[in-house]
């Protein structure tokens, strides 16, 4: 999963280097990723009206499912 956002978020913005993806495990059946990129590259990652973030955040949800879990992604500037 983890893996899985980097790679979509390094394909949308300009400086790839400045993403990082965090996991942490919030329980048996929780994780929570946490997506940071750079100050100039938040408005890619999110979208317009929140639609990249939303089908980002979907694919995710279907990932985590096949697992067998629920997974939350966060995106910090």
């Amino acid at each position: 999963m983890k893996e899985f956002i980097e790679f979509i978020a390094k394909h949308l913005v300009d400086t790839p280097d400045n993403v990082s993806v965090n996991v942490q495990e919030k329980d048996d059946k929780s994780l929570e990723l946490t997506l940071q990129v750079g100050s100039d590259d938040v408005g890619k990652v999110i979208g317009k009206q929140g639609k990249t973030a939303q089908a980002m955040r979907t694919l995710l949800t279907a990932i985590a499912a096949k697992d067998g879990k629920r997974a939350i992604l966060k995106i910090l500037d």
